[in-house]
């Protein structure tokens, strides 16, 4: 298979700083590459490279012939007093001349303006330029793709657009154009879970080669085949997806830990010789002396501590009272459109619900109501006394961009973080803010970087109830993982808005979902949980409409029989306080087969009595078959819950 693109020997930096330093790697035909590294490590620098705007110090760069490279960048630019359609069809720009003829020639003829002759000649010649460049195909694709997008109003200027609606748009653009090779940053940013298993599909379907940075795990084990890793200016490749790339650098890990174990000891070897011999100073000996010098030196500056890693201590939070949130009848609405309509839950100690819906459909309504930033429409959202928030803003609106990092984090030189008093300066240093970057403006940090700050100031809050708007848009894939952490082990109750899959099911123990036309449910469990019993769900209701279309052309000519006595049986009271509490009922029985599933792959099981082994098997056949039951009967309960309507 061809490379479509050979990088050799690339060399960048920025003033001391080195970004690559020497690094070659190769995309051939039709691969799915991701790239991954920790924010900072020059992952969106290599793209700009490659995209060509921006150039190296020293290297080369070479493309198939004739190759078209598209790049959605993370902060994407459009043309001064663009439209959403001008933008998106700005890709191909000859078609789009074109159909702004034949739609202006179009609408002079609907006037009967002008020679009407000369006007459907032209018509028909515009056409005929339109079908030879693909046009009414290509035509179809852009409001597809927009649709897909849940980008609407394509006369709207992008100057007006909110960021996430000017990354959508710019996504369409780059997907309409097709290209040999795709470069894109951060694409799930801003996309719904629908969405994202949408894009997850057309580059899984996609000709070209695909390079690709996210944060998103699922994206990344279902899309690529090979995962680049980005540091300190060196580019590390594993074969595979997410979960491969895990295994295999736990595997590089444990070998390179090996590896520094024994020159440790060789170390100490070497020093033993030395003391043995003090007088053994000429020749032969002292080039081994130089040599023990210089492995001791190599030793020491692998040993020196670095931070690659943000380190969050969450402060104690406040004890909750009896009632930390509860939200009564809760219904939102803008003029005719229903966004909540008779919404009741309740937040208890320790839970960490998370949010999910299509874009605008009301999420970040439903926290600035809950922040009283926003009036209900109806009903009444109910904080506890002892109830304190802390909120993380996905547009950052926190942030002043004319004050520096310093200024930014905090109104004092001294803090509490974790329970400790530690000097701001310090404080900032675990979230990889050096000394000389603390002095830097606002203004001038990545999206990244914005939001590692917006979590510093977040953690020196005294709040037992964190509210969070997009926190893991822009964060590396460590920064994530560090997040999940503290956030599982959080004291308070999280309120989480977020389209990350992973990090929900890592996080979250339950979930509000908007299903559309002002519906809003909770459900039990994760995103993974949520979403099979939501594919089961369709799946019997399709089977069902399927059947129900059968019998009605089976019963076609014959009299129809007479409806049975009393209708459908209705639910009893006991089966509908067991369906409410199924899904929590099949949450804790899957919980428990992953746990034994985890003891039957742990190695230590096998060392002891057979008979542990046995036992150990037979529960977790019961734990499955206990499983599948609570499915089933599930299954059972909705079916019924359906047909008394």
């Amino acid at each position: 298979m061809a490379n479509v693109l050979n990088v050799q020997s690339l060399h960048k930096t920025y003033g001391p700083r080195v970004i690559f330093d020497g690094v070659s790697f190769a995309i051939d035909e039709g691969e799915k590459v991701g790239f991954i590294g920790v924010n900072g490590s020059g992952k969106s620098t290599l793209f700009r490279i490659v995209s060509g705007d921006e150039g190296v110090d020293d290297g080369t760069l070479a493309f198939q012939r004739g190759l078209r490279v598209g790049y959605l960048s993370q902060e994407p630019e459009f043309e001064e007093g663009a439209t959403i359609l001008s933008a998106v069809a700005g890709g191909t720009p000859e078609l789009r001349q074109v159909f702004a003829e034949y739609h202006d020639v179009s609408g002079r003829l609907a006037r009967g303006e002008g020679d009407a002759d000369r006007l459907v000649a032209r018509h028909g010649e515009l056409a005929g330029r339109i079908d030879a460049l693909g046009g009414w195909d290509q035509e179809h694709r852009l409001e597809a793709i927009l649709t897909r997008l849940g980008v609407d109003g394509w006369e709207r200027g992008v100057a007006g657009l909110s960021g996430g609606e000017k990354k959508r748009v710019a996504l369409a653009r780059v997907l309409l154009q097709q290209p040999e090779l795709l470069l894109l940053d951060e694409p799930t940013n801003h996309l719904d879970a629908d969405t994202v298993l949408w894009l997850e599909e057309h580059l899984q379907q996609y000709p070209g080669a695909v390079m690709l940075i996210t944060h998103d795990r699922y994206f990344l084990d279902r899309v690529v085949t090979r995962m680049v890793e980005v540091s300190t200016g060196e580019l590390t490749t594993f074969p595979g997806g997410y979960t491969e790339y895990l295994e295999a650098k736990a595997e590089r890990t444990a070998r390179l830990s090996v590896e520094e174990d024994k020159r440790s000891r060789l170390i100490e070897k070497e020093l033993a010789w030395v003391k043995r011999s003090p007088s053994a100073r000429t020749g032969k000996q002292q080039a081994r002396i130089n040599r023990l010098d210089q492995m001791e030196k190599e030793h020491r500056d692998k040993r020196l501590p670095t931070r690659t890693a943000v380190e969050i201590a969450a402060n104690d939070a406040p004890r909750l009272g009896r009632t930390v949130l509860n939200l009564h009848g809760v219904g939102k609405r803008f003029g005719e459109r229903v966004l909540i309509r008779d919404f009741s839950t309740i937040l208890q100690g320790g839970e960490r619900i998370g949010i999910i819906g299509p874009n605008g459909i009301g999420k970040t309504t439903l926290l600035r109501m809950i922040l009283g930033e926003e009036a209900a429409s109806e009903g009444q959202v109910e904080l506890g006394k002892n109830t304190r928030i802390a909120y993380f803003d996905q547009n950052r609106e926190e942030l002043d961009p004319s004050l520096s990092v310093y200024e930014a984090a905090a109104g004092q030189d001294w803090v509490i973080a974790g329970g400790q008093r530690v000097h701001l300066r310090s404080y900032l240093e675990t979230f990889l803010f050096p000394p000389a970057q603390q002095r830097q403006k606002v203004s001038s940090l990545s999206g990244g970087e914005r939001n590692r700050l917006m979590l510093a100031r977040l953690f020196l809050r005294d709040a037992n109830l964190l509210i969070l708007d997009e926190p893991t848009n822009d964060l590396d894939l460590v920064t994530l993982q560090v997040l999940e952490e503290v956030l599982s082990d959080y004291a308070g109750c999280v309120l989480l808005v977020t389209h990350d899959r992973f990090f929900l099911d890592k996080v979250a123990t339950g979930l509000i979902v908007f299903e559309g036309e002002g519906h809003v449910r909770r459900h039990a469990g994760g995103y993974d949980l949520y979403r099979r019993l939501k594919e089961q769900r369709e799946a019997e209701a399709s089977a069902a409409a399927s059947t129900q279309a059968r019998d009605r052309k089976a019963a076609d000519g014959r009299k129809p029989a007479a409806p049975a006595a009393g209708g459908a049986r209705k639910l009893s009271y006991k089966e509908k306080r067991e369906l409410e509490g199924m899904e929590a009922a099949i949450l804790q029985a899957e919980e428990r087969k992953a746990a034994l599933e985890a003891r039957l792959a742990d190695p230590a099981l096998y060392a002891g009595p057979a008979d542990e082994v046995q036992r150990a098997t037979a529960e977790f056949q019961r734990a499955a078959q206990a499983v599948e039951a609570l499915f089933a009967r599930w299954a059972e309960l909705e079916e019924l819950a359906a047909a008394a309507g």
